[in-house]
């Protein structure tokens, strides 16, 4: 079966956040989508299939890190979007059935993909005791992202301080369930971004995601109510780095971006 590694979030390769890729005609069992997964060795790989025509979905999607499955993964999703649009798998809007509901990603003109998925419901927390120090950075704010992502969001001083971060990633474990997004309002707006961040999920076996679809379904509500606009962009400032266009629509949040194929090849197992 043909394998694909794809960067999200970007329209250059090297850049972005790679994902695995495979288009399935079912799904094995889970132990085979989880070794491919490790064997892939990327933030996720992403396993869809088919499905009969005439129902809620497209294709069935599921989503794999190194460790184990998640709920939600945007760069994955937008990956998979972008090489069924670039086969000619399926023409226009794909709606993918997924632990998170169905999900349904849009091609556009300029060649991005707009997923639409659900508004992390944000609820204020205290501070742990102790996030501070493995963090390395004194949050300003704390908030709890919901189920389908189980972050902590913290916002910090300012955009140095998220670029500044180098956390205990062990540390930072014991805090969330899946890990912690940092951000800060971006210094100087005319760059083309509105808002910065960092996204850390130790408990996933990913110490630093690169481009992470699925924490700007937080960024964008929490952003969008500070700075009075629905439509803004989010650099995540890792190694790699990426821009998403976020729109807030409610109960819904629109995650646009570009994705490049880089590798393509036989799985022979």
């Amino acid at each position: 079966m043909r394998i694909r590694i794809v960067d999200a979030f970007t329209d250059r390769p090297f850049a972005g956040n790679p994902a695995g890729v495979l288009l399935l005609d079912s799904f094995p069992d889970d132990a085979w989508l989880q070794n491919v997964a490790l064997e892939v060795n990327h933030a996720e790989t992403a396993f869809a299939h088919r499905l009969p025509a005439g129902g809620e979905a497209d294709w069935a999607l599921r989503w794999f890190t190194p460790a184990t499955e998640v709920a939600l993964c945007g760069h994955a999703t937008l990956a998979t979007a972008h090489v069924i649009a670039t086969t000619g798998a399926h023409q226009g809007p794909v709606r993918f059935a997924t632990l998170s509901g169905i999900l349904v990603a849009t091609p556009e003109a300029d060649g991005s993909i707009t997923l639409d998925f659900p508004t992390a419901p944000l609820t204020p927390v205290e501070t742990p005791d102790g996030v501070a120090g493995a963090l390395g950075a004194d949050p300003l704010s704390t908030f709890d992202t919901g189920p389908n992502t189980g972050d902590l969001l913290i916002e910090v001083a300012d955009e140095k301080t998220v670029l500044g971060l180098a956390p205990d990633h062990q540390a930072l474990a014991r805090y969330s369930e899946r890990g912690i997004i940092a951000t800060a309002r971006a210094e100087d707006p005319s760059r083309g971004y509105d808002f910065v961040s960092r996204c850390f999920f130790p408990n996933v076996g990913i110490d630093e995601d690169p481009v992470t679809g699925s924490a700007h379904t937080a960024l964008a509500p929490f952003w969008a109510e500070r700075l009075g606009r629905p439509a803004l962009t989010g650099l995540q400032a890792s190694p790699r780095s990426g821009l998403v266009r976020t729109e807030v629509r409610g109960e819904r949040t629109l995650l646009s971006g570009h994705a490049v194929t880089v590798i393509e090849g036989d799985l022979l197992v």
